[in-house]
């Protein structure tokens, strides 16, 4: 179970001192084109995020190793694949680097992508319910493979003693190594981007159904 930042005491600190350990940060996005008010939340979510990780590190150590998902690369060209991807994550990620953490790909090309074609044939919205079924088999088969692969990736590079931050999206199902204590990154925002994220949704739903009975 991740254990939350305000919650860590004084005796657990140095019990978790000899562990491998992770902090977890969700994923979070503000793609090209994001209303300024979430893209303000997002922005100030990664700073939280960067406060929070910082603390971590002053009580456990400093982070050794920097996991990203959707980046199957590393050194340089995996730092610019972030970048690219996530400005806000980058940040996060750049600072660790430039502290003399290393960045570990923990995706795979060809499960990365084969995973993003059976959710492209998803998102067409396919005619055939046989077709959609099948097509969704493979998608689920095609995740637990990368779930394992991740799993995998981060319990042969984490070392012990060692800590590891893993930027990931909340949903995911990766079942981490019992051995690895996981510290789960919630900074106040990440409520604030939920809920708003909650409220246009509703509020669309809304307006759409007010279109509907227009017409």
């Amino acid at each position: 179970m991740a254990q939350e930042l305000g919650r860590i005491e004084k005796p657990a600190v140095e019990q978790y001192r000899t562990a491998r350990k992770l902090f977890f940060v969700p994923l979070v996005f503000a793609p090209g084109g994001t209303e300024p008010e979430l893209a303000e939340k997002v922005d100030r979510y990664w700073a939280q995020v960067e406060d929070q990780v910082t603390n971590l590190e002053t009580k456990l150590g400093s982070v050794s190793k920097v996991y990203h998902e959707l980046v199957p690369l590393d050194g340089e060209a995996g730092a610019r694949a972030i970048e690219e991807l996530n400005k806000g994550s980058h940040r996060v990620v750049k600072s660790r680097l430039e502290r003399g953490a290393h960045l570990q790909p923990i995706e795979g090309d060809e499960l990365l992508a084969e995973l993003m074609d059976w959710s492209r044939c998803l998102s067409v919205g396919l005619q055939s319910q046989t077709a959609a079924t099948r097509v969704y088999e493979f998608y689920s088969e095609a995740q637990k493979r990368r779930n394992e692969d991740i799993a995998k990736r981060i319990d042969e590079t984490l070392q012990s003693g060692e800590i590891g931050v893993l930027l990931m999206g909340e949903g995911h199902r990766v079942q981490f190594p019992l051995d690895i204590q996981v510290f789960y990154v919630a900074p106040p925002c990440l409520e604030e981007i939920k809920r708003w994220l909650r409220d246009r949704e509703a509020q669309l739903q809304k307006k759409g159904a007010g279109e509907g009975q227009a017409s």
